[in-house]
């Protein structure tokens, strides 16, 4: 299974149209790199998120260690410095996916 790495970001109100187009400019390095399986955005659903703009990066590697040799890599650094002037705070998590199973829509949703 998956090594999973999940980044909850809150933006800096009135930017997060700039926000998210940093982060599309920036997918290659994540997802350019060979050990990465994938990434997603999303954002929190704003009655939930009151007046913050909340915003959930994930994404699946193929394990912790080639994860680690991404987290150094100038491409990774480069990209995480392109994001900083958008953060308002936030927290890291890293996990390991022990199971995963598709939804009968799954299929159509992609």
């Amino acid at each position: 299974m998956a090594y999973r790495v999940m980044l909850r970001m809150e933006v800096v109100s009135g930017r997060e149209a700039d926000f998210e187009e940093a982060w599309r400019a920036g997918t290659e390095a994540v997802t350019g790199h060979p050990a990465n399986l994938g990434q997603s955005l999303s954002r929190e659903d704003p009655r939930t998120a009151g007046e913050s703009s909340i915003y959930v990066i994930i994404s699946d590697w193929t394990d912790e260690e080639r994860f680690l040799e991404f987290e150094t890599s100038p491409a990774h650094l480069e990209h995480r410095a392109t994001l900083h002037p958008f953060r308002k705070g936030g927290a890291f998590h890293v996990m390991n996916v022990v199971t995963s199973i598709e939804g009968k829509a799954a299929a159509g949703v992609r």
